[in-house]
């Protein structure tokens, strides 16, 4: 095993400030300890048929899953956790796919700076199936189900969700509120998570 690949503050810095540019609510740096990649987690895509499942190549089972991630944080010693905070009114709506779509570019855009930086095993998660996001005026998707060319490989990053990442454990080491929940005089607000390993 390679030895993990050091990376400075000044350097997570600009990461964070590029995703928050970008559109996202906030970004914390975290030690990559902090994700618990667990099969019973991934195992509820299944388990609570999610209308995703089997649709895209980002989603189960047509992932690696969380055996693989355990494997590849060992040469990770840290993530960018990032979150798009908005309204719960908002986050339900007709806009929840183009905050979906905002998700992923971000991670994708952080995924590729740190790539630039000389971290080549950064690897970017989001959440929400591609199918759903990018092609859900398609029947199909063409990599399962037709001739195996993506209609959108710069867009998507595969799902949370499909490795089991433990989100809520992940939202205290960062310090995050929990996002469901509004005082007597706050507006609900809900939160959509990504991650990018740094390595």
């Amino acid at each position: 095993m390679s030895p993990k690949k050091q990376i400075s503050l000044e350097q997570l810095d600009r990461l964070a400030e590029l995703a928050i540019g970008m559109g996202a609510s906030d970004a914390k740096a975290v030690s990559a300890a902090e994700v618990s990649a667990e099969d019973q987690l991934a195992a509820l895509c299944k388990e609570t048929r999610c209308p995703n499942f089997g649709l895209s190549p980002t989603c189960p089972p047509n992932v690696e899953g969380p055996g693989w991630l355990r494997e590849y944080l060992k040469e990770i010693e840290v993530v960018l956790f990032i979150k798009v905070e908005l309204p719960s009114e908002v986050m339900y709506s007709d806009q929840r796919r183009e905050v979906g779509k905002l998700l992923h570019f971000i991670v994708i855009q952080v995924e590729q700076a740190a790539r630039e930086m000389g971290f080549s095993k950064s690897r970017a998660f989001a959440g929400g199936s591609c199918k759903n996001l990018f092609c859900s005026d398609k029947a199909n998707c063409r990599v399962l189900f037709g001739n195996g060319v993506c209609r959108n490989p710069d867009s998507a990053r595969p799902s949370i969700s499909g490795y089991g990442i433990n989100v809520n454990r992940l939202m205290k080491a960062a310090g995050w509120a929990d996002p469901e929940k509004g005082g007597a005089n706050q507006e609900v607000m809900s939160t959509r998570c990504g991650l990018v390993l740094i390595g």
